[in-house]
């Protein structure tokens, strides 16, 4: 695993003023767009073992930045070992780097965080993230960025390092 993954950075050198955890997800075409996972932990709760004995309840942050823009959610619910969470989304669109026909979408169960991607002309794919908090006390808002990465190989230690973000969650 990487100690920082940075989208943007082929050489995918850990940035110090980032946690060993985060992913950082920065666009291709602007840099100052970029999508933060960050503050990953597992609470002790029963709902988890009740879900699935193979996989884990993971609260995490997302924060969006770009100009003009910053946006943090927290608390976001995923689960670590699914095949049908953002790790397992962002695999299978790597795998398909020859491209695809129109959107694909992967959302949360609480619908807190949407990730639409759609495959552009010279093996780009388009990655817009959307948080709109379910919790009313987190307020009705909505806010989305838009991250451009090669397709392939750059999705591939995207979709690895979400997936170890999710497995390292501490409890």
């Amino acid at each position: 695993m990487h100690p920082h993954f940075d989208a943007a950075n082929e050489a995918n050198e850990p940035d110090e003023s980032s946690a060993a955890r985060d992913v950082v997800v920065r666009c291709a075409d602007d840099p100052d767009t970029r999508i933060c996972l960050r503050d990953a932990f597992s609470p002790d709760d029963e709902v988890a073992v009740a879900h699935s004995p193979a996989s884990r309840l993971v609260n995490y942050t997302v924060e969006l930045c770009g100009p003009g823009l910053a946006a943090r959610l927290e608390r976001v619910v995923g689960w670590s070992g699914e095949a049908t969470e953002i790790d397992g989304f962002l695999t299978d669109l790597a795998r398909d780097f020859g491209g695809w026909d129109g959107e694909r979408t992967w959302r949360t169960d609480d619908r807190d965080l949407t990730v639409r991607a759609v495959f552009r002309s010279g093996g780009r794919v388009e990655l817009t993230w959307e948080l709109r908090p379910w919790r009313a006390a987190d307020g009705r808002w909505t806010a989305s960025a838009t991250t451009v990465l090669a397709a392939g190989e750059r999705l591939s230690v995207l979709a690895a390092d979400v997936r170890h973000f999710l497995a390292g969650a501490e409890g």
